[in-house]
């Protein structure tokens, strides 16, 4: 028996998908590891749900109301049926005591977490919905791009249908940003898979828009 299944027969519950783990404001005395399927983690603002992160195998999220013990920062639904381990205090602690290596992780998934909260909250001060759909794809091929599968450039995921939660820019705005960019051979598109060709490119096509965007047409 692999480590995996070892800790799901001691830890691991199975969610079906559209499952609420918990609500944003609720106590919280559990924190969870994603094996297999998604999750989807958001915030109210404002009276609206913004998605904030969908996490896949691998991630792990509810930890803050165990080191803070207040309640719940967001709120968690499962996105696709999904094996979670689920972890108390007492087990948590015990595994970061034990464990360097786990301790280490946790500290730099919670830093890059922190840098893409502060990278959320920069493209809100964008005011023109078109600038923040390119810093939104300049910062995801920072943060989570990889190397393209042809040829040049960095793939991410970038799920439209995600973004008017996320920017606050609805569907069909992104698609006319996104087209644009096609048209203008910055990136090429397959779905929900993007090719950014060149960041700086696009740094630049963002400082035209905000240039665009105070003192009107250039």
């Amino acid at each position: 028996m692999g480590a995996e299944e070892t800790l799901f027969q001691r830890f691991g519950k199975e969610f079906p998908k559209g499952t609420e783990l918990f609500r944003e404001g609720e106590a919280g005395r559990e924190m969870f590891v994603i094996q297999a399927g998604k999750v989807s983690i958001s915030k109210r603002v404002r009276d609206v749900e913004k998605v904030l992160a969908v996490l896949g195998p691998g991630e792990f999220f509810g930890e803050m109301a165990i080191i803070s013990n207040k309640p719940r920062n967001a709120s968690a639904v499962v996105n696709e049926d999904a094996r979670l381990l689920v972890i108390d205090p007492k087990t948590f602690e015990a595994m970061i005591r034990g464990n360097a290596e786990i301790a280490v992780r946790m500290i730099k998934k919670l830093a890059e977490r922190l840098s893409e909260a502060d990278a959320q909250i920069e493209n809100l001060l964008h005011n023109d919905p078109a600038s923040r759909v390119v810093h939104q794809l300049i910062q995801t091929a920072q943060s989570r791009g990889r190397p393209a599968d042809e040829g040049t450039g960095t793939d991410i995921d970038f799920v439209v249908r995600e973004m008017p939660r996320q920017i606050g820019v609805g569907e069909p705005a992104v698609r006319n940003v996104l087209d644009r960019l096609v048209r203008a051979g910055l990136i090429s598109r397959s779905g929900d898979r993007l090719t950014v060709y060149d960041t700086a490119r696009l740094h630049d096509f963002l400082q035209y828009l905000e240039m665009k965007w105070k003192f009107g047409d250039l």
